[in-house]
């Protein structure tokens, strides 16, 4: 079995997850037609995966809170580890 990877498609993805606040999901992002194609492609995707309510952001889904939360966690960990080394 292969090891998932993380390509720079699944990091644009987590950098749109981001951009959503972490204590107020009545807050959602537009991403607007001028953003960087990157960054719209993602959340495009996000939506097709049912993280995002609309294809230009809207609001995080329950799934997407949930991803969000552990994208914050999984940078606080790696942020962390960085520091004590």
């Amino acid at each position: 079995m292969t090891q998932p990877r993380y390509t720079p498609e699944l990091l644009d993805e987590l950098n749109v997850l981001g951009l959503f606040s972490p204590v107020n999901h009545q807050e959602g992002i537009k991403v607007h037609s001028s953003a960087e194609p990157s960054m719209i492609a993602a959340t495009q995707r996000l939506y097709r995966k049912g993280l995002v309510t609309q294809a230009d952001g809207g609001y995080l889904t329950v799934l997407g809170q949930e991803a969000a939360d552990h994208a914050r966690d999984l940078l606080t960990l790696l942020g962390a580890a960085e520091v004590t080394t």
